[in-house]
């Protein structure tokens, strides 16, 4: 039975029950996206702001076969310091199971374990997509699979920039998934506001968000939502810098073979290391944008 797995956290399982606001943050960002010990700083920092705003967070990971929702502080330092942390898509999830092992969740399997909670809002960095080459290589991400068929609002500072925008919407599209700007006409970047791709949808409040979401889910309309929200103007790189060193990025992995799960963090690094870190901080505070906006929407969503 599903509560045999589940493992919520008596604080977050408290707010579910009497129908709080409540937002599901990754474990990936933790164990495979930052460096320690600024992955466990910023992930508790996230909570504190989810917080600050009336919301109540819940980290997400699988640790010794328990889908957890909700993680000590003793956990989150667990997860920023191992080395054996395992990153868990949806395919993964049995086996860590199975085998009581530990995994750090991905957007896809975030908002997997956050809809079997009752969790409908998710706060990431940016989604996964279609990656540069996929007409050869059909690298496309298992987020945006999740997000045509798990119903959770997954607000991040649009798809990666390592990755193809224009096929990433495409994508979307086909799949039936809103792609709605927080504030914006034009698919963010990640680390820039601009892509040059327009989007669907325009938001300008988290009540105007949260009434469309309602209704996609009253009618029945079963899928995700992504809510773009760009980084803060004060935060986002120049353009031409970072793309230039997201090519770069791109032909090292490609001539070192790197392909499949590893082209990610892969990328992430790299881009860091040719920005000289200013890309690390550029991705804290987009994560810290998204929790923002995340934990408004779900105070509108639980007014509903």
């Amino acid at each position: 039975m599903l509560k045999d797995y589940l493992d919520i956290k008596p604080e977050v399982a408290a707010a579910l029950k009497a129908g709080k606001p409540v937002v599901a943050l990754e474990s990936t960002i933790i164990s495979h996206g930052m460096p320690y010990p600024r992955n466990v700083d910023t992930a508790l920092q996230v909570e504190e702001i989810i917080r600050d705003k009336g919301a109540i967070p819940a980290t997400i990971a699988i640790l010794q076969g328990k889908l957890k929702v909700g993680l000590s502080r003793e956990e989150i330092e667990y997860l920023g310091q191992s080395q054996t942390i395992a990153k868990a898509s949806r395919r993964d999830i049995p086996f860590l199971v199975a085998r009581q092992a530990d995994g750090a969740t991905t957007v896809a399997s975030t908002m997997i374990i956050a809809a079997l909670a009752g969790i409908k809002v998710f706060a990431t960095g940016g989604i996964g997509g279609v990656h540069r080459g996929a007409q050869q290589t059909f690298d496309i991400s298992a987020d945006l699979q999740e997000l045509a068929r798990t119903n959770v609002a997954v607000v991040c500072a649009g798809a990666k920039s390592i990755l193809d925008i224009g096929l990433t919407l495409e994508y979307l599209e086909t799949h039936g998934v809103p792609v709605v700007g927080f504030g914006t006409e034009e698919m963010p970047a990640f680390y820039t506001r601009k892509s040059g791709f327009a989007i669907d949808y325009r938001a300008d409040s988290a009540a105007e968000l949260a009434a469309a979401i309602k209704a996609k889910w009253d009618l029945g309309l079963q899928g995700g939502i992504v809510v773009a929200n760009p980084i803060p103007e004060e935060y986002q790189m120049d353009y031409p810098l970072i793309t230039r060193a997201i090519e770069e990025a791109v032909e090292e992995a490609e001539a070192k073979g790197i392909a499949g799960k590893e082209t990610t963090p892969f990328l992430l690094a790299k881009v860091k290391e040719i920005t000289k870190g200013d890309s690390l901080e550029a991705n804290i505070q987009l994560v810290y944008s998204n929790a923002r906006v995340a934990a408004q929407l779900a105070l509108e969503l639980a007014k509903k």
